[in-house]
């Protein structure tokens, strides 16, 4: 395979500890999203990470519209998406927390200048500039090599869409093959291996063990090529994908 120069990252629950807090502060939106629909269903913000881990707001207010057969209008959608996006953010800036480990690896990554180094996400830029400037993590990324599938591209999307994906590998100037992505969910893997991206399926942010292996089975299914159950492991499964 191709020699590996790129590290791309997603941010929530893979690189900050970020995803039960925002779908807390989501979970509240969306039920007066639904409230406002005449919908009956509340969601606490577990029941909406099973239905929408990985996805962003946006994709979110979708999947509930195609779910509980309601239309919004672009204009209210992107209105809730905004938001969601401020109540998120300052949840986020009080309580966020890197995932465990990470941050020593980064450091011994960024000490080495062996890989370059992104953020790849589907949420929106100003909530993942937050994530890693609370945890102390924006100085190993360049600011214009954090990306996201809500803010960076033309047409706003969200995981499992490749285009994020395909998007960061043109504007850092590498192909696709020569990148490695660590992902912790199904969209978030789907969108990497559809963008021709080698991934690690990190799975140490699930702390119920039988989840963590439920989860790290499925994204091998969807085509991850190694499981990471902690940051400590990370230059072994980097290693191994490196020599396949």
């Amino acid at each position: 395979m191709p020699k590996i120069t790129e590290l791309l990252f997603d941010c929530d629950n893979t690189l900050v500890l970020s995803e039960e807090l925002a779908f807390e502060a989501c979970a509240q939106l969306a039920n007066e999203i639904l409230e406002k629909q005449n919908v009956d269903e509340r969601y606490t913000g577990p029941e909406l990470m099973v239905d929408f881990v990985g996805q962003n707001f946006r994709g979110v207010v979708k999947g509930m519209e195609k779910k509980y057969d309601f239309q919004l209008t672009d204009e209210e959608r992107e209105g809730y998406v905004k938001q969601e996006e401020d109540r998120v953010i300052a949840t986020l800036e009080k309580k966020a927390q890197p995932c465990v480990g990470c941050n020593a690896e980064l450091e011994k990554l960024a000490k080495s200048k062996k890989y370059g180094m992104a953020v790849v996400s589907s949420s929106a830029l100003r909530r993942v500039q937050a994530s890693i400037k609370k945890v102390d993590q924006e100085k190993f990324f360049p600011p214009n090599h954090v990306f996201s599938a809500a803010t960076s591209l033309p047409v706003p999307t969200t995981k499992p869409d490749p285009a994020i994906y395909l998007h960061a590998c043109k504007e850092i100037g590498v192909k696709p093959g020569e990148c490695v992505a660590v992902e912790d969910s199904k969209s978030g893997t789907l969108s990497a291996v559809r963008a021709g991206i080698p991934t690690i399926a990190y799975v140490g942010s699930y702390h119920n063990p039988e989840k963590a292996k439920d989860v790290a089975d499925m994204l091998v299914q969807n085509g991850a090529q190694v499981v990471m159950n902690h940051w400590s492991e990370f230059e072994k499964c980097l290693a191994e994908i490196e020599a396949s």
